[in-house]
């Protein structure tokens, strides 16, 4: 009988009960991480007080929306897109430092982040131009419109030294996938990341020589392929072509590693480790990019242009990013990127300890855990930031494997009934949202356990539902709460 009045009859119970689940988890969790506070405080002032105040605020949130016409949300997409942009120009203006990093307005004592509200705003405004008539996104032009609609605020927050939440805007690349964008896109990004993390992890000098030896080889192997005419001149500079190619890998070769071997060694020493062993690739770009126009010249610059722009902008990149991590980051920064890739030259700094204490209190719960409350580590608080960012490390402590296996299949049940949730849709703006919803809860799954393991970067990410925070839980709630209106909506079109 309620249900005829409130609309609860055709709720989808799994995804709110999956909700509730993870929410009365996470509270758990942080009144194990921070029962110590008991004896200094009362409840209310509590990590914990704290955090059920907001679960009472989240939960009438979430009511209020499922109160309202799904249809508001298309409606008033791009002026709250606006809104949450405005928000982020705001707080770098007046905001508060807060971990490093310029992103809160303290209200009545409370701390605001607006870049968790700006992920709603975002997914918003996407689902609304991409359920737009006749966008298509093999269209230079739309596919502009949208990246710019995900990186304005994914910009602003990097600006605001929150690294962790403005990476949780390439979530968005889910949909957009989703939606028809070229896989090449894909793949370019998945080159570019690898060439990034090459060039962290190496001498950005190796990665330059190995790109360029890969173009030596792969224009040899094209030449090899093609059907030379019978000008006896062209095929005699094919293969002149082909066995500089080769030799000029194998001097590239030693230049880089012992620049020392053709007797030159004072002039070497002289000239510098470095720029010495910078004759190499300098020495392979002179023989490959004449190669590649005589080349280009001859077959088209469609497929040989497009390996040489990956190897130029990789050799770029490479460079780019020893420059920036290590020269324009900050030092505290570069020790998270450090201790992820190369924990061995990190030892010494705070973000080693973290990572090694996260892991510690994850293996020491062993099968079934040392039982609530129980957890000699997260009791002492060994684990830095244990109630936000780490707080997976008291689930693998108190609860163990099992425990741990527990949260992970929730979290994984959640993101298939989005994802099954958002396909039957009769609303494009509908199907689109939930993609969004659904990516954005996949990447702080994904980067938070990670990180805690040693698998992601140190980026300071909550875990959606259990984690401390007010605006996370507040921003993830009311996400929640306009699918479920949604998916309730879908049976009046």
């Amino acid at each position: 009988m309620i249900g005829k009045f409130t609309g609860t009859k055709n709720i989808d119970w799994i995804t709110l009960s999956l909700y509730m689940s993870l929410v009365f988890l996470g509270i758990l969790m942080i009144y194990a991480a921070t029962a110590i506070e008991f004896e200094k405080m009362s409840f209310l002032r509590s990590s914990a007080g704290k955090q059920a105040t907001w679960i009472l605020i989240s939960i009438i949130a979430l009511s209020v929306i499922y109160s309202l016409d799904w249809k508001l949300w298309q409606v008033f997409a791009y002026p709250l897109y606006s809104m949450t942009v405005a928000s982020l120009i705001a707080v770098l203006l007046f905001g508060q430092v807060i971990n490093g990093n310029k992103g809160w307005f303290i209200i009545m004592g409370q701390s605001l982040q607006p870049a968790e509200f700006a992920k709603f705003g975002t997914a918003l405004a996407v689902a609304s131009f991409l359920s737009s008539p006749n966008i298509n996104l093999r269209d230079l032009r739309n596919q502009i419109i949208v990246f710019g609609i995900i990186f304005l605020p994914m910009f602003l927050i990097m600006l605001q030294g929150d690294m962790g939440s403005a990476l949780v805007f390439l979530s968005f690349l889910v949909v957009l996938y989703r939606e028809g964008l070229s896989p090449g896109y894909y793949a370019l990004g998945f080159f570019l990341l690898g060439v990034l993390l090459l060039g962290l992890i190496f001498d950005p000098i190796y990665v330059a020589f190995a790109l360029l030896a890969f173009g030596l080889w792969w224009m040899a192997k094209l030449v090899s392929q093609t059907k030379i005419s019978n000008l006896a001149r062209l095929a005699r500079i094919t293969r002149i072509g082909n066995y500089l190619a080769s030799i000029t890998g194998i001097l590239g070769f030693i230049l880089v590693w012992q620049p020392g071997f053709f007797g030159m060694s004072a002039f070497w020493e002289e000239l510098g480790a470095d720029k010495a062993r910078l004759a190499g690739p300098a020495l392979m770009a002179l023989v490959f990019f004449p190669w590649m126009f005589f080349q280009g010249a001859r077959k088209g610059f469609n497929r040989v242009g497009l390996v040489t722009a990956a190897i130029v902008v990789g050799v770029g990149l490479s460079y780019s990013a020893n420059f920036v991590v290590f020269k324009a980051l900050k030092p505290h920064q570069v020790d998270r990127i450090l201790v992820w890739l190369k924990p061995d030259e990190c030892k010494d700094c705070k973000s080693w300890y973290n990572l090694t204490q996260s892991k510690n209190a994850i293996s020491s719960g062993g099968f079934l855990g040392k039982g609530y409350l129980q957890g000699s580590m997260t009791r002492l608080s060994y684990v830095p930031e244990q109630p936000t960012d780490f707080i997976f490390c008291t689930v693998g402590e108190e609860q163990g494997f099992v425990g741990s296996f527990v949260v992970i299949c929730l979290f994984l049940a959640l993101l298939l009934r989005l994802t099954i949730l958002s396909e039957r849709q009769k609303s494009n703006f509908a199907r689109v949202y939930g993609y969004c919803l659904a990516g954005i809860l996949f990447f702080h799954f994904i980067l938070n356990l990670g990180m805690t393991m040693g698998l992601m970067p140190i980026i300071g990410i909550p875990l959606p539902f259990i984690s401390r925070g007010g605006s996370s839980l507040l921003g993830f709630s009311v996400m929640i709460g306009v699918m479920l209106k949604m998916d309730y909506g879908r049976w009046k079109l």
